[in-house]
């Protein structure tokens, strides 16, 4: 066992090298393709290579939903009673609605610092790219949420990958199992070493990675014109930049302030699940070698079994940032006034109508068009920040995992201190 665990950080070390190659020479390929094939070329290019993204995103699907499942209940299970389901789960939220409002707050304070939206001319702005997303808004309102956090049947809510809605029925049926005590120990065992399969499929998912990862920036660059780019959003991405480089400063911070020098360590362990994500722009995706990377840095399965669901719900970062930045970023561009009191309110709604949203791509559009609805701002100017969407979903991502990793880290923290 020991050996095994020598070469584990080596695999790891591996596997990032590979990815970051990866990315590289698929930027490579896609400016090669978009610069000197035809439009139309380019973009079957773009629709055929992206399958080798799609092929591991998809793998990746797979297995989330039992290893959410299997890991929820046996973390509730092991962790003996509901006064202590209720101690942990109160820190974790308390962390999450925290962090939270951090993020918001700070994407509020730079988009009205740096205005990147106000005297903005876009020209060629195709409204139509809009539609996939303002159309999922249709049906988005409070009543509509909490009635989608309640699965109607755990199996379609697998099948969906629904992962707050395994989180509600996983909560329920281990804190079964938890007040059965011994009659219930041979089913958690049983989803015990089911979980254990599942981390060791996630190896073999992982190998796939680099080529996934290769595929996906491929795709993107092949048909984005980089100049055009540059040139007309350099202001937004620029200011969303400055945006996300200061929640990473202040988690940073927080986190040494927490974790002390072992803040070093965490961060070399979640290197490549960040990465990953970065690649992919999916969160997600890196959710099975995320939990795996948490508990070989010393953080008790049955707490990253715990908060690692209930993250991925309830406390996504990098997207909370995005939200309240790109919302009033729309405001700006379309001379929208909205008041600071108005935008304190935004930020509310914000943080309440975003919990449970997926971290997967373009999820926390549909909330930013929804809420522009709300505050009569024009849906449609989501079709502004589609063309340079993609880029800020990597950042976001990245993110996420990170204020993911950080708050398991801490509460695993304060459960040992306890």
């Amino acid at each position: 066992m020991t050996n095994l665990e020598i070469k584990k950080p080596k695999l790891t070390s591996n596997l990032t090298f590979q990815i970051l190659i990866a990315m590289v020479l698929g930027a490579i390929l896609g400016v090669f393709i978009h610069n000197n094939w035809s439009e139309e070329s380019a973009k079957e290019f773009s629709t055929y290579i992206k399958i080798l993204a799609t092929i591991f995103i998809r793998l990746v699907q797979m297995i989330i939903s039992p290893l959410v499942f299997t890991t929820l209940v046996v973390g509730i299970a092991k962790l003996g009673d509901i006064k202590s389901v209720g101690r942990i789960g109160g820190k974790a939220m308390g962390w999450f609605f925290t962090a939270s409002f951090i993020s918001l707050l700070i994407g509020l304070f730079w988009v009205n610092v740096l205005q990147p939206g106000v005297g903005l001319h876009l020209s060629n702005i195709d409204i139509s790219t809009a539609s996939e997303v303002t159309e999922k808004t249709t049906n988005f309102s409070a009543q509509n949420f909490i009635e989608h956090i309640i699965p109607k049947s755990i199996f379609e809510a697998m099948s969906g990958n629904e992962i707050l809605q395994i989180v509600v029925f996983s909560i329920f049926f281990g804190l079964a199992a938890a007040s059965i005590g011994d009659h219930a120990k041979p089913v958690v065992n049983a989803l015990d070493k089911t979980s254990h399969i599942i981390l060791k499929m996630v190896n073999y998912v992982m190998k796939f990675a680099p080529i996934g990862v290769f595929g996906a920036i491929a795709s993107v660059f092949a048909i984005r014109n980089l100049n055009d780019l540059v040139v007309t959003y350099i202001k937004f991405f620029s200011s969303f930049l400055v945006g996300i480089a200061s929640l990473w400063l202040v988690l940073l911070v927080i986190g040494f302030l927490f974790l002390g020098k072992r803040m070093k360590l965490l961060l070399k362990h979640i290197t490549s699940p960040i990465i990953i994500a970065f690649g992919t722009t999916s969160s997600e995706a890196v959710f099975p070698k995320l939990t795996e990377e948490l508990e070989r840095f010393g953080v008790k399965d049955k707490i990253v079994s715990f908060m690692l669901p209930l993250g991925y719900s309830f406390n996504l970062d990098g997207s909370m940032m995005y939200m309240t930045f790109a919302s009033i970023f729309i405001a700006q561009a379309y001379g929208v006034p909205l008041e600071l009191g108005t935008q304190m309110i935004m930020l509310l709604v914000l943080m309440l109508t975003s919990k449970g949203i997926a971290g997967v791509p373009r999820a926390s559009l549909v909330v930013v068009a929804a809420t522009c609805g709300m505050f009569k701002i024009p849906i449609e100017g989501i079709a502004l920040i589609l063309p340079i969407d993609h880029f800020c979903d990597m950042f976001r991502s990245a993110t996420n995992v990170l204020g993911n990793a950080l708050a398991t880290s801490v509460v695993g923290k304060w459960e040992k201190e306890d």
